[in-house]
């Protein structure tokens, strides 16, 4: 049986479902931003849907446009509920407005339609008004980097998942159609699975920004700095994969050479201050993690850190 799906904040993860899920035969209902222009652009991506413009606010116009606004009116908004299911795909902030508008403007329409939001760290009470009304609620987040205009690949990642038992299933559903993994993740360990990837994956983009600023301060050209660093990035993952963190594990302090370490810390002085710090504080974390005795590890990190 086809699907229909609704996608009210179609920005980079809204795009990306909506363009995988089409492709798999869904069919795309509205496609909801906040102007005529990105819910075209939107549109233009995923392939399919109709685009409708919100605002830069979640105010309605009750009976019709603004004249020049472009926004959609609120009769023609509540062919969201149309949809089978409905993503909400705003950032944190702006869910419980959104939500207490839709459920204004849904009201006995939510009845029996499936509405997730794909917040990595919000649960489905982000979305009791919604339940209120009669909606099943969830949330489905794709452990996936969403950067730039690129559209990844969904096939093999992570799929966190939540909510009430229906809405809970379709989650399921979505991501094992979309080549996926799902997981389903407890309401109170949400901010914990997100943290995770912020940590291990996200923290990445300053870390590597951070080694090609250094190389071009000795004279690297930022291309050169980025052929030496790329390379030596992609081993490392390569090697977590196939042996785990601690067993590939490498550099001064993997071997205890804290006299090396001290050198770096004495070089870093000459640079703002959140390197030295970042370097400190990643140091530490690889003693308390990798280090085959920490306690000792951490002591002797802590003291070369002082000294240098």
């Amino acid at each position: 049986m086809t699907r229909t799906l609704s996608i009210v904040g179609a920005g980079r993860v809204g795009r990306t479902l909506g363009k995988r899920l089409r492709e798999r035969g869904w069919r795309i209902g509205t496609v909801v931003t906040r102007s005529a222009r990105t819910s075209r652009a939107a549109v233009r991506v995923i392939g399919a849907g109709t685009p409708l413009a919100w605002g830069g606010s979640v105010r309605m116009h009750p009976h019709g446009k603004r004249r020049g606004s472009g926004r959609a009116s609120a009769r023609d908004l509540k062919a969201i509920y149309a949809a089978d299911v409905i993503f909400l795909c705003t950032a944190d902030d702006d869910l419980p407005a959104l939500v207490r508008s839709l459920a204004k403007l849904g009201g006995a329409k939510c009845k029996g339609k499936i509405i997730l939001h794909t917040s990595a760290t919000l649960d489905r009470t982000a979305l009791a008004p919604l339940a209120r009304c009669g909606a099943a609620t969830g949330s489905l987040h794709p452990m996936q980097a969403f950067g730039g205009t690129v559209i990844p690949k969904l096939s093999g990642v992570i799929f966190g998942v939540e909510g009430d038992p229906r809405a809970r299933r379709m989650a399921q559903s979505i991501g094992k159609s979309l080549g996926g993994i799902t997981v389903a993740i407890h309401t109170r360990d949400k901010p914990i699975y997100h943290a995770a990837a912020v940590i291990a994956a996200g923290s990445t983009y300053p870390t590597i920004e951070a080694g090609v600023q250094l190389l071009i301060r000795i004279g690297f050209t930022r291309e050169r700095a980025m052929q030496t660093l790329v390379p030596l990035i992609r081993q490392i993952f390569d090697n977590i994969e196939r042996i785990g963190p601690r067993a590939a594990w490498t550099g001064p302090l993997s071997r205890g050479d804290y006299a090396i370490v001290a050198r770096h810390v004495r070089a870093l002085r000459a640079y703002p201050r959140e390197f030295r710090q970042s370097y400190a504080a990643l140091s530490l974390l690889a003693g308390r993690l990798l280090a085959k005795n920490p306690a000792d590890a951490l002591k002797k990190i802590r003291r070369t850190l002082a000294d240098g």
